[in-house]
């Protein structure tokens, strides 16, 4: 365009008259060029912003893109997420549905328990109130049993103890002949009557305390515990069999140590534990070549432990777990009733205590007892 201007501008040089008007016009061709090519240097300007911004919109629109893109990822993975929480609601739904069928089932179950769990309640009442009677019962025929054996104690001892009531009755009525003598006679000295008459109720005395002793052995012993002394047990069992040991030639040691062998018991009970053990002891003993019974005692690791032993033949081993058994005995016919060591048993094991017997061949049998030492 610009050589196009000059050539121009030359033809009109060339031309006479013309000069000032090609001139003119040159100038406002120029002109017109300068303002298009401003305006082109606008426009190119224009352009290079508008290319600038556009430049910058598709980065942001790749970003947006982009961004795009992490959204639809993270829209599929909420989307995924989603259907496996709807999955999980529709199983946990289901879940529910059969939780609720089974808590249907399990309430007509357990209301079927419950009524059962009534009928139970009303037998197992009805069982206890059966099984306390006849616990009860079984307590009166023990009691009955007990005192059965008592009695039959009792007439076992029957010889000895008249023996033992005939001492003093003679010696009573000697000393009451001495005095009736003394009176008669119009003996002057009343201080030997008064003696004689003092002699006769000491011997009185002596026979009430065996008759005392005999029915308070005899009568039927409270249900009541209390502290009591073992030796004061032992020796009024002994009290009650010494003339029979005395007759039979029977050789008695006590040794129950320095200690006091206190336990929380019934004496009467307890004493016929031990006239029980020492009345068998003094049967094993009866044709044995030294004929000895030993009782000892002492405190063992909080307890009372008390062993009556006879120089007796001793029990056969076959027989040592049947001794405590019921009417079960060694004895002949017509000499035992096979009560003893069962009620011995019974009376020891409700003082919460222990009885066992020890017998090594040939050397007579030892009975160990252990009862809880009393606080």
């Amino acid at each position: 365009m610009a050589h196009a201007a000059i050539a121009k501008r030359q033809r009109a040089a060339t031309q006479p008259g013309a000069a000032s008007t090609t001139e003119g016009e040159l100038r406002a061709h120029v002109e017109q060029l300068e303002r298009r090519l401003r305006k082109g240097d606008e426009q190119r300007r224009a352009m290079r912003h508008i290319m600038s911004d556009l430049s910058e919109f598709n980065k942001r629109l790749t970003n947006q893109r982009k961004a795009m893109l992490h959204i639809l990822a993270d829209y599929e993975d909420d989307r995924r997420r989603l259907a496996r929480q709807t999955e999980r609601l529709d199983n946990s739904r289901r879940a529910l549905l059969h939780l609720l069928q089974d808590s249907q089932t399990d309430k007509l179950h357990l209301e079927a328990s419950r009524k059962a769990m009534i009928h139970i309640m009303g037998d197992l009442r009805e069982t206890t109130a059966e099984m306390q009677r006849r616990e009860l019962e079984l307590r009166e025929k023990q009691e009955q049993l007990v005192q059965a054996g008592k009695l039959a104690t009792l007439g076992e001892l029957t010889t000895g103890v008249a023996h033992e009531l005939n001492n003093p009755l003679n010696n009573t009525a000697l000393f009451v002949g001495n005095a009736i003598d003394l009176i008669e006679l119009g003996a002057t000295d009343q201080g030997r009557t008064v003696g004689e008459l003092r002699h006769a109720l000491q011997q009185v005395r002596k026979a009430t305390e065996i008759i005392s002793h005999l029915r308070t052995f005899g009568r039927a012993a409270p249900a009541s515990r209390e502290p009591t002394s073992l030796r004061q047990v032992i020796e009024r069992a002994l009290f009650l069999l010494q003339e029979q040991f005395r007759l039979r030639e029977v050789e008695v040691t006590l040794d129950l140590g320095p200690e006091e062998l206190v336990v929380l018991g019934n004496p009467i009970q307890l004493e016929q534990v031990f006239i029980n053990l020492l009345t068998n002891a003094r049967d094993a003993v009866a044709d044995a070549p030294r004929k000895a019974i030993r009782i000892s005692g002492a405190v063992v690791a909080g307890a009372v432990e008390v062993a009556v032993a006879d120089t007796g033949h001793g029990i056969l081993p076959e027989l040592e777990q049947r001794i405590f058994d019921p009417f079960f005995t060694t004895k002949e016919v017509g000499k035992g009733t096979g009560l003893g060591l069962s009620i011995t048993y019974g009376i020891i094991k409700e003082h919460g205590g222990t009885i066992s017997v020890v017998s090594p061949l040939g050397e007579g049998a030892a009975f160990l007892i252990h009862l809880p030492l009393a606080a």
